[in-house]
């Protein structure tokens, strides 16, 4: 799957504009009346030439993020990745590690919090939805999402791994349904948190249009049969819970390496894998 850098990665410039010197600055004092907008323009620019002239290291993360995602563009998610492609791909992935805040700051869950799209992972569990797919050509894989729920908490909240996916010609093309994995996590560290599965649901059916005139044909009246199937169908939901009072729910370790508005990095404690998400809009 093809990520188009955002334009927000280029590199930010590093010579500062023109500021004009106390002499000419004192000739456009001189001046009130005329060429407000000029001086208001000067102005504007000498402001904001300090912070771009001073932050070296904000440019260089830019550039290491963009690296980055270049680096994992072809490789469908990471399924198609090679070795040397991993290893290179690791590479670029500590690379922006080394940028992020490090061990000692705490982790910030207002940031955390929101919808995240996967653009690359080396973790086996993962994988194997794609080798899934390309097995068995009816599946089909959409887009996989971590969506944190943790705004104003401080000690954790909730996760939920969504995967969009569907059978050709029984189900919408790549969103024909919702595999969703519920779990609770907390703060255990600075970087790292505590995940606590709680349920496995199959939600969000929408079902083709080939299948909806098959239950329903356009030329005949619907019958009331064919109406309560395709209202079952739209509103279906199976869950399954994985805890209970006599079964202890499955857990896992995360660490997240890098957080900051538009990228997430993260890390599978003991199962191994890493993970490269982008920040996307809230899911519907």
């Amino acid at each position: 799957m093809a990520l188009a850098a955002p334009s927000s990665l280029r590199r930010l410039p590093t010579t500062p504009p023109h500021v004009p010197s106390p002499s000419c600055a004192s000739r456009l004092r001189s001046r009130p009346l005329r060429e407000p907008r000029l001086c208001q323009r000067l102005v504007a620019a000498a402001a904001a030439a300090a912070p771009l002239a001073s932050s070296p290291t904000t440019a260089d993360t830019e550039r290491r993020k963009h690296e980055l995602l270049r680096a994992v563009q072809e490789t469908r998610r990471g399924f198609a990745a090679g070795p040397d492609q991993r290893a290179a791909i690791e590479e670029a992935v500590v690379a922006v590690e080394e940028r992020g805040a490090g061990e000692g700051t705490p982790l910030d869950l207002s940031a955390l919090d929101g919808t995240w799209r996967l653009c690359y992972t080396s973790a086996s569990d993962v994988l194997v939805l794609f080798e899934a797919a390309e097995r068995l050509p009816p599946l089909q894989v959409g887009q996989i999402y971590q969506k944190f729920e943790c705004k104003d908490r401080s000690d954790g909240g909730i996760v939920r791994n969504v995967v969009r996916w569907s059978i050709e010609n029984l189900l919408e093309e790549q969103e024909g349904a919702t595999l969703m994995v519920s779990a609770k996590f907390v703060v255990l560290s600075k970087r790292n948190i505590f995940l606590q599965f709680e349920e496995v649901a199959v939600e969000n059916i929408k079902i083709s249009e080939q299948l909806q005139a098959l239950i329903a044909p356009a030329i005949l009246p619907r019958s009331f049969l064919s109406l309560q199937i395709l209202q079952f169908l739209k509103t279906f939901r199976a869950q399954v819970p994985v805890s209970g009072p006599e079964r202890r729910s499955p857990g896992g370790l995360y660490y997240l390496s890098y957080l900051d508005r538009d990228m997430l990095l993260g890390r599978s404690v003991g199962g191994g894998g890493v993970f490269v998400f982008t920040k996307a809009q809230p899911l519907t």
